[in-house]
């Protein structure tokens, strides 16, 4: 399911016109944004939580030439799903 077919499906199931839903759908995403760029989390209870992860300097190849590389430790976001919700599958 892409951005727009989740936009449909969100719009059908709560009876609001698309550009409502996509509305909604971008404030979320901006707002997710602007807390994990404050170094917080975003915890949806039954759902999952979207959060921060360190990720430690590691040597690597380059692919193309064999040539080993030091990746720099650097951020990243990360989405975990909650204990309950992970069951399901």
């Amino acid at each position: 399911m892409n951005r727009t077919e989740l936009t449909a499906a969100l719009a059908q199931k709560i009876a609001l016109p698309k550009t409502q839903t996509k509305a909604i759908l971008d404030a979320l995403e901006e707002t997710v944004k602007a807390e994990l760029e404050n170094g917080g989390n975003v915890n949806l209870l039954g759902f999952g939580t979207f959060a921060v992860k360190e990720v430690k300097q590691r040597e690597a190849r380059n692919p193309a030439t064999g040539k080993k590389i030091t990746i720099k430790a650097h951020k990243k976001p990360v989405f975990t799903f909650s204990k309950a919700y992970a069951k399901k599958f």
